[in-house]
């Protein structure tokens, strides 16, 4: 009776608290290639990724964290759409809603 290979599960580290999670539990900000925007959930390239939560989006702004992870500058619309997005998640609504809400901001860029 063979097993299978342990397949160790992808973990990512928020940027502010340095919790390790899935990143399924993490907002991911993305320096896309080449074109060196920064945008959220989408695209190839350098990621960030963030606990969704207050202290932790509030640690990182303050300590521009996220530009210095991705190594650009980071716009202020990425934050507020990010703050938006915390704010919708308050309000008791799905995380699909945050994203599509957010995704809409965030092209707009």
């Amino acid at each position: 009776m063979t097993q299978a290979p342990h397949v160790a599960e992808n973990l990512r580290i928020c940027l502010a608290c340095r919790r390790k999670s899935g990143r399924d539990e993490f907002w991911r900000v993305v320096r896309v290639w080449p074109s060196h925007e920064v945008q959220l959930d989408q695209g190839m390239g350098r990621s960030a990724y963030l606990c969704p939560n207050a202290s932790c989006l509030k640690q990182a702004q303050r300590k521009d964290r996220l530009a210095k992870v991705l190594k650009a500058r980071v716009p202020p619309e990425v934050y507020a759409a990010l703050w938006t997005r915390l704010q919708v998640k308050g309000q008791g609504t799905s995380a699909q809603v945050d994203r599509r809400r957010t995704d809409e901001i965030s092209t707009n860029l």
